[in-house]
């Protein structure tokens, strides 16, 4: 098999139902197949598959083990030379998969690679997770060729090179199966949130490369779980944002980036607390209190990851403060940071 199309299912009937159409339309091309992965949903996800959607093959997981260890488990059972981990909120295009994996095939150095991703509901814009490739600044805060904090580009065709990034999102990743059981698969303490990114880091670290290919294009709804202002999501982001900072920073940084993270985290609090917003200040001080928790566990793992570091100073983790850039000098477009 050539390319295994996973997406990853929990009480989704309706979206599967909504945006799986496109999915094996556009997919349907010699060696390449379209899965589902149920992680043990009880709205008939499973009947209406079976009933509405006889050529694509289910994966059934006994129960919700959240995204990362879902795909780990459901990747387990795919034997594909790429697999495509593509959330359930995607529509697809025409030839979409095609552009990524022939850039793939002539670029043996690149282990993961994801498509321009515009927002399904505003459809001349990029979309908030993923846009047109992702990269994270020196203290860890991710943004993207086309979006920066909570500003989204129109896409005007400023984006369509192929270039390095330092991750891909998760709701549409491209991936050498080799590569992801190489690195060690999604982190599945993590549950959901920034674990591809953490994922990308460990690859780009052990010299494995990610891009983005803008000729392919998917449009994402996003937010289709946790919307952005979610409590619980704050947690997560905050939380495994603090976790991968940890695993992934090289000795010589730790310290400096961590005591800068409080900071500034502190003054996220404060933000939240003046708007108003209390679940959500308490949702950061619940994930610093979790991560000090945690910490020792994610020794090994930092260890790890440190001894199979070929690569310390990756060009796609900028040697900049975005919030520094965005809220001091005004730069809210991609293009004003960087000459690509």
């Amino acid at each position: 098999m050539k390319v295994s199309v996973v997406i990853l299912n929990w009480n989704g009937r309706k979206m599967l139902r909504s945006f799986l159409p496109s999915v094996v339309r556009y997919s349907a091309e010699e060696g390449v197949e379209v899965c589902v992965a149920d992680n043990g949903s009880t709205d008939d996800s499973v009947g209406m598959l079976r009933r509405e959607f006889p050529s694509v093959r289910i994966i059934s997981l006994e129960r919700n083990f959240g995204f990362a260890e879902g795909y780990n488990r459901a990747l387990q059972q795919v034997e594909a030379e790429y697999v495509v981990l593509l959330n359930s909120d995607v529509e697809v295009t025409e030839g979409w998969l095609r552009p990524m994996t022939d850039y793939m095939d002539a670029h043996p150095e690149i282990a993961a690679c994801q498509p321009k991703i515009r927002d399904w509901k505003r459809r001349d814009a990029f979309e908030y997770a993923g846009a047109a490739g992702g990269f994270i600044d020196k203290y860890g805060y991710p943004f993207c060729r086309g979006r920066i904090l909570g500003t989204v580009e129109n896409d005007e065709g400023q984006y369509e090179s192929v270039i390095p990034v330092f991750w891909a999102t998760g709701a549409a990743l491209l991936i050498r199966l080799e590569d992801y059981h190489a690195a060690g698969g999604l982190d599945a303490r993590f549950f959901a949130h920034m674990e591809e990114i953490d994922l990308c880091w460990r690859l780009r670290s052990r010299g494995r490369l990610i891009v983005c290919q803008p000729q392919s294009v998917v449009y994402h709804v996003g937010g289709a779980t946790l919307s952005k202002e979610n409590p619980r999501k704050t947690f997560l982001n905050f939380r495994n944002n603090l976790v991968m900072l940890y695993k992934n920073l090289p000795e010589e940084e730790l310290g400096r980036v961590m005591s800068v993270r409080l900071c500034l985290d502190a003054v996220a609090i404060a933000v939240f607390s003046l708007k108003g917003q209390w679940e959500s200040a308490w949702a950061v001080i619940r994930a610093y209190r979790e991560y000090r928790r945690l910490r020792s566990s994610f020794a090994p793992s930092r260890k790890e990851n440190l001894q199979k570091t070929v690569e310390n100073h990756i060009p796609e983790r900028i040697k900049k403060s975005i919030l520094w850039q965005f809220y001091a000098r005004g730069r809210r477009r991609f293009s004003q940071l960087f000459d690509f």
